[in-house]
C-alpha cells in the first residue's frame, strides 16, 4: 500500500491539542475538589481529621513511604544476582 493509501487509525491521545484538553480538565476537577474539601463538613473522629487537606497530605506521605520501602526494604529481599538465570 502506499502512503496516501494507508491511513495510521488515529487515538485520542494522539494529538497534542487533546492531552492539553485532558490537563486543563485534570486541574480544574483538582481545584474543585480541593475548594469542596474546604466547604463541605466533615463528620471526622479524631481532630486531626478536621485539618484541611489532611487526606491529600496523609495520601501523598503514605505513597511516599510505601515507595521507599519497595526500594530500600523490599528490592534487596527479592534481587538476585545478575548472572542468575544464566547459571
Amino acid at each position: 500500500m502506499s502512503e496516501t493509501t494507508a491511513k495510521e487509525k488515529q487515538y485520542l491521545f494522539d494529538k497534542p491539542a487533546n492531552i492539553k484538553r485532558f490537563f486543563w480538565i485534570f486541574y480544574f476537577v483538582l481545584v474543585l475538589l480541593l475548594v469542596l474539601d474546604l466547604l463541605l463538613p466533615k463528620h471526622a473522629i479524631f481532630p486531626w481529621e478536621d485539618w484541611p487537606q489532611f487526606y491529600a497530605a496523609f495520601g501523598f506521605v503514605s505513597f511516599v513511604a510505601l515507595v521507599l520501602a519497595a526500594k530500600y526494604v523490599l528490592r534487596p529481599l527479592v534481587m538476585r544476582k545478575e548472572e542468575y538465570y544464566d547459571e
